[in-house]
């Protein structure tokens, strides 16, 4: 009986042996457990729905549970719908039989579903504003994942889950309207941490790549640590305008070429705020062309053509939360001549330190109003150190340029917002210029009032661009609000090539940049004087008087005067309210070349007196003129010269580079001598033989724009009250 039994229960035992050892090794397929797994997921959330097809049963005696697998199941949440691969989930079979949650973990393999169906579902579960605007960014991308969820006894999530996939093509379109697209990374998503592998990203046709990106949930903000690297590309300035808003052709970047690795951090709180930002890049500058006329660069820089090239430049740049530091180094071209550059910027609390050194060895350099230039192929250093603070001032610690034994030292200069001087401590200039004569000035502030000292100076250029100028506001519109006093001490001043001016001494007072007092006193060569004062009494007036004994080296600063001889120089003005009313007088000079005056002379068929001022000249016992300047318009009440030749009377008007119109009456000496009988014959110069005849003079008029005038002449028989009045007044006081 025994025996029996125990053949019976081995008979029963072997097919359930069979049975289990099928089971755990084949398992098997059935669609009865589906009811089963729906319920069980209906129960995590009411949300979720679940289709599914035959479920792979597979029992796993190591720790009592089975194993569900099913293939091609979908998920679908509020009408969007998750395409799976498959869902494997283990329960255990002690707390199924005691209908207990049973069911410790879910694998889930995904298909490739939209990124927006995975937005849509995260925001079924969470619809916070975050995920709102995310949801609204999102525009494209596939994502296939798999997905680890644990459960604890009671059927919650635990925390230690795990998500890993990836994403290809994605697309979000970012708030500033600017689009991501292209986007593809690898992703690894644990509780309260996102890692994003080998990412790559397309902005606005610029390539971005990324390593790693960690980020942390740290409940009140995300912790984002990573890095970003932009590959070898050349951009141009409309696209980096498109990027940046800034209107980079303004700023003169016509194209850069460069590639970057980039170190970042920062904090993003619950809000979208981002705070705590710091990064630390490193920069190639293969190459970026500057495109920008520029008559100041012109002007320093004679082979300046419009753009400067900067290539292979190794670029480090870092900063934080109002901080910024800028080191670099490469090379710049101006019109294929290449030179190196070096510099430094630090921003901190608002305020940007710079310093940088520029090698100027290929380059030509000039300063024009120093006469000077500094050749090709000679050696110089340009060093620059200062600080800007933005909309308030630029200060520069120290500007030096060095060349052999030229020295340019500025020191402790302070600009403000417009550019304009608010004070300088010191520069002291060193240098022999393209005249070969050597320059040595020193300006010193002593406490609120200046210095300007020194043994040569040569001003020749200086002089001329002052009379050359075509400003005629206030020539020290370059200072800022100066209330200063200025003396000045220079053993020799050279006014031209071969005169200069000895003991060169002056006062200058300032009130809000205002000239207000000016007293200088000089001697040439031979000891004759000069003076020039600037005064203004209790009534407003500004007066200006100018004295010259040799008045020749300033008379031929005006190009269209030559053989200028002799003369005294001196000059009245008043001036109130931005209007002016001068007198110029010169006596006892000889006038070799004037070209309107010769033209006259011709039309009026006065071929004699022609023939002298381009010949010996003409001399003039005195020339007087009397002017009112307003802005742009000078009106001549009269100009009057008498000399033993000819005598010229005229008025009229300038209209700054628009418009001249003088009118006037020019008399041979021989006509004043029938009318009024005081001056000297001269003979056959004149168009007649016997004095007389002829006519007594002729009138002209000269009108047109500055270099198209026309010039007419008509003859008169008689002059006029006022002609012959003025004639003898002169003849009186000499």
């Amino acid at each position: 009986m025994i025996k029996k039994t125990i053949i019976y229960f081995l008979y029963l035992l072997i097919p359930i042996f069979i049975g289990i050892f099928y089971l755990s090794y084949f398992g098997i397929e059935t669609n009865k457990f589906n009811h089963i797994i729906k319920n069980k997921i209906s129960e995590s959330s009411s949300k979720i729905d679940v289709e599914l097809k035959k479920v792979k049963v597979i029992l796993n005696l190591r720790n009592l549970t089975i194993s569900i697998k099913t293939k091609d199941p979908n998920i679908i949440v509020e009408n969007n719908k998750i395409k799976l691969k498959n869902i494997e989930t283990n329960f255990l079979i002690y707390s199924f039989l005691k209908k207990e949650f049973a069911i410790k973990n879910v694998k889930i393999t995904t298909k490739e579903n939209t990124l927006k169906n995975i937005s849509n579902i995260a925001r079924s579960f969470k619809n916070t504003p975050q995920l709102f605007i995310v949801n609204k960014m999102v525009k494209g991308g596939l994502v296939v994942a798999d997905i680890n969820l644990n459960f604890d006894d009671n059927g919650k999530l635990s925390n230690n889950y795990n998500v890993k996939g990836s994403i290809k093509d994605g697309k979000i379109k970012l708030l500033n309207k600017k689009n991501l697209n292209n986007i593809s990374l690898n992703f690894n998503i644990k509780e309260n941490q996102y890692l994003i592998k080998d990412a790559q990203i397309e902005y606005e046709k610029l390539k971005f790549t990324s390593k790693i990106i960690k980020i942390e949930n740290k409940e009140k903000h995300f912790l984002f640590k990573g890095n970003i690297s932009s590959p070898p590309n050349q951009y141009n300035s409309a696209l980096l305008t498109a990027i940046f808003k800034n209107n980079l052709k303004n700023i003169g970047v016509d194209s850069i070429d460069f590639s970057s690795e980039n170190n970042f951090s920062f904090k993003l709180e619950k809000k979208l705020k981002i705070s705590n930002f710091k990064f630390d890049s490193q920069i190639n500058l293969k190459k970026l062309i500057y495109k920008k006329r520029s008559n100041t660069l012109k002007n320093h820089i004679t082979v300046y053509k419009d753009f400067i090239e900067l290539t292979d430049h190794k670029i480090q740049v870092s900063g934080g939360k109002n901080k910024l530091s800028i080191k670099g180094n490469g090379n710049f071209l101006v019109d294929e001549k290449t030179d190196n550059i070096n510099y430094e910027i630090n921003l901190s609390d608002e305020i940007y330190n710079f310093k940088t050194q520029i090698e100027l060895n290929n380059i030509p350099l000039q300063i024009k109003v120093f006469n000077y230039t500094k050749k090709e192929e000679k050696n110089s250093l340009l060093s620059i150190e200062g600080s800007y603070q933005k909309n308030k001032k630029i200060y520069f610690k120290e500007i030096l340029f060095k060349e052999s034994k030229n020295n340019f030292k500025i020191s402790n200069l302070s600009l403000s917002p417009n550019y304009k001087i608010n004070f300088i401590e010191e520069f002291n200039f060193n240098f022999i210029n393209d005249s070969k004569k050597k320059n040595e000035i020193l300006l010193k502030k002593n406490n609120k009032n200046y210095e300007l000292s020194g043994k040569f100076f040569d001003g020749t250029i200086f002089l001329d661009q002052i009379l050359e100028s075509d400003n005629e506001g206030n020539v020290f519109d370059i200072l800022n609000n100066f209330n200063s006093t200025v003396n000045i001490s220079i053993n020799e001043v050279f006014i031209d090539k071969t005169n200069h001016l000895n003991n060169f001494k002056g006062i200058l007072k300032f009130n809000k940049s205002k000239l207000k007092n000016f007293n200088l006193n000089a001697n040439f060569s031979d000891d004759k004087k000069l003076s020039f004062t600037i005064n203004t009494n209790q009534n407003g007036e500004k007066i200006t008087t100018f004295f010259s004994e040799y008045a020749k080296p300033l008379v031929k600063k005006y190009k269209f005067i030559k053989g200028f001889e002799e003369g005294y120089l001196d000059f009245y003005s008043v001036k109130k309210n931005n209007v002016s009313n001068s007198t110029l007088k010169i006596n006892d000079f000889k006038l070799r070349e004037l070209p309107v005056l010769t033209k006259i002379l011709m039309l009026a068929s006065l071929q004699g007196i022609a023939d002298l001022l381009t010949g010996e000249g003409i001399r003039f016992n005195e020339f007087e003129m009397k002017f009112r300047n307003e802005k742009n318009l000078m009106t001549i009440d009269e100009i009057y010269a008498i000399g033993p030749a000819i005598s010229v009377m005229m008025d009229g008007y300038v209209q700054k580079d628009n418009l001249i119109s003088l009118r006037g009456t020019l008399v041979p000496a021989t006509t004043l001598n029938k009318v009024i009988g005081s001056l000297p014959l001269l003979g056959e110069i004149l168009v007649g033989k016997k004095t007389g005849e002829g006519v007594f003079g002729v009138s002209f008029k000269i009108k047109g724009p500055p270099k198209k005038t026309k010039i007419t002449v008509n003859p008169i028989k008689t002059l006029t009250p006022r002609f012959i009045t003025r004639t003898l007044e002169k003849i009186k006081n000499n």
